[in-house]
């Protein structure tokens, strides 16, 4: 049986965690930051996780993760 290719955006955006959730950094902090409030731009420093329904999905992508 061959080996499963990994989705390299994918990895590039996911990562797994010990405990088997799915972590990512959250978008639009990269520019145009004047416009946006603090409170935005503060509530997107936090790391998020994928919700439950999208696991499988990503699983399917990250076969080795």
């Amino acid at each position: 049986m061959p080996k499963i290719k990994t989705k390299s955006g994918a990895a590039k955006r996911l990562k797994l965690t010990k405990n088997g959730k799915v972590k990512y950094a959250k978008a639009r902090k990269r520019h145009l930051l004047e416009s946006k409030t603090s409170k935005r731009k503060r509530q997107s420093r936090v790391n998020s996780y994928v919700s439950e329904s999208l696991k499988a999905q990503v699983k399917q992508m990250l076969p080795y993760g």
